[in-house]
């Protein structure tokens, strides 16, 4: 591993790991499409970063229906190779040049611009119950999403996503005023072997199961619009299972 004074770079996800530790006074550095802005902006003053482009942590594998996604993959990647809902919500993750850079773990990560939520494939991921490999202090462990999302990633170094083939699914969601806008409200529907899950991004700060929902006021829309469009957007994914 390469220690640049305050940059470490690690060649594998072991020295990652080690790196990390416990997250402690680390900011992590993936793609960049985020965290560059905030350290520009003076929102993010990092002690050390931890620079992934290095650690293997890339790539896209699949075993009896099962999809194992490496935290660096770009998003770019996804759009051909991942199951519905995951692949549509990546193709219009912002422009062609973002989606190449930003990878999943990043968005999966992405702390919400107060109530304004910018990581969008965490509602797919939702939907299709993905399970979150992660590393830091207790060592290394598998959560579900749900939990995952729940406790929040502070302190966590996500190394590998994991979903299964789903039987059916499907999304909906408000179009974007411009490619590096953010949701305004999405829906992504999928039924997996333990039934139906449909999420919801764009209500709140992170994505959460639509029973869950209470849409919020942000620069982007009204929390009384998101309410009234809510309910269209979830018949439109429901009846577009396949």
């Amino acid at each position: 591993m390469t220690d640049l004074s305050n940059v470490l770079v690690p060649t594998t996800a072991e020295e990652a790991a080690s790196a990390f530790g416990d997250g402690s006074g680390i900011t992590i550095l993936a793609g960049g499409t985020l965290v560059m802005s905030a350290i520009k902006l003076g929102r993010v003053r990092p002690e050390r970063t931890l620079f992934l482009g290095k650690a293997g942590l890339a790539g896209i594998s699949r075993d009896n229906g099962t999809v194992r996604i490496g935290a660096m993959t770009p998003i770019s990647a996804l759009v051909d190779a991942t199951p519905e809902p995951l692949a549509t919500f990546a193709r219009h993750v912002a422009d062609h040049e973002i989606r190449s850079q930003a990878t999943i773990g990043g968005n999966l990560c992405a702390p919400s611009g107060g109530t304004t939520p910018t990581g969008d494939l965490q509602a797919p991921l939702l939907a299709l119950r993905a399970r979150v490999r992660s590393t830091g202090a207790g060592g290394e462990r598998t959560d579900s999403i749900d939990d995952f999302l729940a406790a929040g990633p502070e302190g966590r170094l996500v190394l590998e996503i994991e979903v299964d083939q789903p039987k059916r699914a499907s999304s909906a969601a408000v179009r974007r005023p411009h490619a590096h806008a953010y949701s305004v409200l999405a829906v992504a529907a999928a039924e997996t072997s333990d039934g139906v899950r449909v999420a919801v991004v764009g209500a709140g700060p992170r994505a959460v199961l639509v029973d869950d929902a209470d849409p919020q006021d942000d620069a982007l829309a009204s929390a009384w619009y998101r309410a009234q469009v809510l309910p269209g957007l979830v018949t439109r994914a429901l009846e577009g299972l396949r």
